[in-house]
């Protein structure tokens, strides 16, 4: 085994004023050329990449060495940093105008061929092949700097809330199930026959403890679990900057929040958020239809009042209680062909709206013959409620149930926004969200739900309303932080009255028992002096994506699960020993195998 030299400097650092310096490098060989009288090595390290030049200058022992160098072998350089010549300064390379010469160069290690290249063609591998080599995949500069991006994010996030008077605490992994909106992850306690833990699906409840055992201001960076389906933006264990705070009205924690991510985008992209507005939840519903609108372009929606139309689709979907919106695409009615309307319909229904009423102007839009399609047939006097429409417009109607069209124009939005290259590069726009309803109707358990969670304090004027015919109009003290589309954030004023606590869970259906049973030391806790308090969890996961200027939250976690929650390096989750279930008092259930169809 050859002997390790003890490095001076990363490969990335070296430049002119080096010149002359014997330095001593390590690293993987990037790119390796043998031109028959000199050999190049590009020598990478997680700094960056610089060359390393073996001529006539070389010793034998160097020429031998060099001679075994393979892509992605492991060497180590020992020599004297040169200029080179004017004019021969590679651009493409921070280090370009400096190579090694070595006086040592050792092979510290080989490598079976790659299952990919760690270059420009890495993207041409599957993303699958990528993950079960993630510390293949690991190695490419661009993804390092994205994980190198997510450290100085943490580090800032630290010394940010640090200078702010948060105190960080760690609070338990192992814990107690509850319900919080997702399924739990489960651990099985060997101790306690029969018994299981829960992973956090967030701090909640522990934070809400470190406020009544007078921390005032507590954070961490926390691990979070939740059993859901997944997607690009989603991971069923992600990390969340996790906060609360004493003593605090929602105004507080919006600005104080708004501040913080002011200085990271700052101190991580040098980019000026500058004021962040504020919606109702009821205007981002209106104006977009979604509570996490994209703020980078236009295309917003409007509330048509067609009740009087003969129009059958529109008139019997208002009849039933529905609402008619429109969002007009300028410019577009050309350049849209009926194949693309038919899959903005095809879209659209996958979010249970019924279908879409288009049509496209070509001329005066006061005038019936400037109008084709569907809506030609819409009397007049109703297209003039459409706001903003123009020559060679294309217009898009939808009716139905105020949650479905709400759901299938908001989606449909983004989605032309992306397709029309509406959506400009490099921009932020951040809002915040608040007044959202306290409570949802759960179709399909008949029964109302926290739309945020149950600790959310309703508005104090709205509390007299819960359990009463008015649940639905129950406005809640909480607040999203929205970034390009995404939430990035949620938080609210906590309950920190036991009374209140208790008749919210009475309201969801929670009887005493179940409540004491689940939320016991909560309710407990805000008997002995619980503060006022709120506070809030960022998703970090998100946030870095957005820095990092990626859609795919995998890119930016070091070991991330595929979109099935599986990690295909490590092979988890995997068949556990039948010993290990014993001793867990756990048994397994495969499910049977679908019967076979009749011949």
């Amino acid at each position: 085994m050859s002997a390790l030299l003890p490095r001076t400097h990363h490969c990335g650092e070296l430049r002119a004023a080096h010149a002359d310096q014997t330095v001593a490098l390590q690293g993987w060989a990037h790119l390796v050329r043998d031109n028959g009288g000199v050999i190049f090595v590009v020598l990478r390290d997680k700094s960056g990449t610089v060359q390393v030049t073996v001529d006539e200058r070389a010793a034998a022992e160097v020429w031998e060495q060099a001679r075994k160098v393979r892509l992605e072998y492991v060497v180590q350089v020992q020599g004297v940093v040169v200029e080179r010549q004017p004019g021969m300064a590679n651009k493409d390379m921070a280090t370009g105008a400096v190579e090694v010469l070595p006086t040592v160069l050792t092979v510290l290690n080989g490598t079976r061929p790659l299952p990919f290249a760690i270059g420009g063609k890495a993207a041409e591998a599957s993303e699958e092949v990528r993950l079960k080599h993630r510390y293949i995949d690991l190695r490419r500069p661009e993804l390092q700097e994205k994980l190198f991006l997510r450290s100085r994010t943490a580090l800032s996030v630290r010394s940010f809330l640090s200078g702010r008077g948060f105190t960080e605490v760690e609070t338990p992994v192992l814990t107690k199930s509850t319900p919080e909106g997702a399924r739990d992850y489960l651990v099985p306690s060997r101790v306690h026959p029969g018994q299981f833990y829960a992973l956090p699906q967030s701090p909640q409840i522990f934070k809400q403890l470190l406020m009544v055992a007078g921390f005032d201001r507590y954070f961490q960076i926390a691990k979070c679990f939740r059993d859901e389906d997944l997607r690009a933006d989603r991971q069923p264990e992600f990390t969340q900057i996790d906060m609360e705070l004493s003593f605090v009205t929602s105004d507080m924690v919006i600005e104080l929040c708004s501040d913080m991510i002011r200085h990271v985008w700052r101190e991580a992209l040098g980019h000026e958020v500058g004021d962040i507005q504020r919606m109702t939840y009821a205007e981002a519903m209106a104006r977009f239809g979604v509570d996490a609108p994209d703020l980078r372009f236009g295309l917003e929606h409007s509330t048509l009042d067609w009740s009087g139309t003969s129009f059958g689709v529109v008139g019997s979907a208002l009849a039933a209680g529905g609402i008619c919106k429109v969002m007009v695409v300028p410019g577009a009615a050309e350049s849209t062909s009926r194949k693309t309307l038919d899959e903005y319909t095809a879209f659209v229904k996958r979010y249970r709206l019924g279908g879409l009423l288009w049509g496209k102007v070509s001329g005066d839009p006061s005038l019936a013959a400037s109008w084709s399609g569907p809506l030609s047939k819409v009397e007049l006097a109703l297209l003039a409620q459409i706001p903003g429409v123009a020559d060679g417009d294309l217009v898009l109607v939808g009716a139905g149930p105020k949650a479905h069209v709400h759901a299938g124009l908001g989606r449909l939005r983004p989605h032309i926004a992306r397709q029309r290259g509406l959506v400009p590069e490099g921009a932020f726009r951040f809002c915040w969200v608040t007044d959202f309803p306290a409570f949802e109707w759960d179709e399909d358990n008949g029964r109302w739900v926290a739309m945020h969670h149950p600790f959310t304090s309703p508005v104090a004027a709205h509390i007299p309303w819960l359990g009463t015919e008015k649940m639905g109009e129950i406005l809640s003290d909480a607040y999203d932080i929205v970034c390009n589309g995404y939430e990035i954030g949620g938080g609210s004023i906590r309950i920190h009255d036991s009374e209140v606590q208790s008749k919210v869970f009475a309201a969801l259906g929670l009887s005493p028992e179940d409540a004491q049973a689940k939320f016991g030391f909560l309710l407990d806790a805000l008997q002995f002096g619980a503060p006022p308090h709120g506070g809030l969890a960022m998703g970090f996961d998100r946030w870095i994506m957005l820095l990092a200027g990626t859609e795919n939250i995998r890119e930016v976690i070091a070991f991330p699960k595929t979109t099935s929650a599986q990690d295909i390096m490590s092979d988890a989750p995997n068949v556990v020993d039948e010993k290990q279930l014993r001793e867990l008092h756990v048994a397994t259930v495969v499910p049977a195998p679908p019967a076979a169809e009749p011949s």
